[in-house]
């Protein structure tokens, strides 16, 4: 909602420039799309590592 009335103030102030960034939106989009991806499977791997380091305290932890 913030981004839409943030566009509707650029629309009142400077059309032209809200209609372009209108149209250039999706190709922004699709441009950061495969750094969107790359950040989902670096956090995954992250996350697996950190489980894997952390299994023997889990263990020791749930003997007790």
């Amino acid at each position: 909602m913030t981004k839409f009335l943030l566009w509707c103030i650029l629309l009142v102030l400077c059309w032209p420039l809200a209609l372009l960034a209108l149209v250039l939106y999706p190709f922004i989009w699709l441009l950061l799309l495969p750094f969107r991806i790359v950040g989902l499977t670096v956090n995954g791997l992250l996350a697996f590592v950190r489980a894997l380091f952390l299994l023997p305290a889990r263990l020791l932890g749930a003997g007790t």
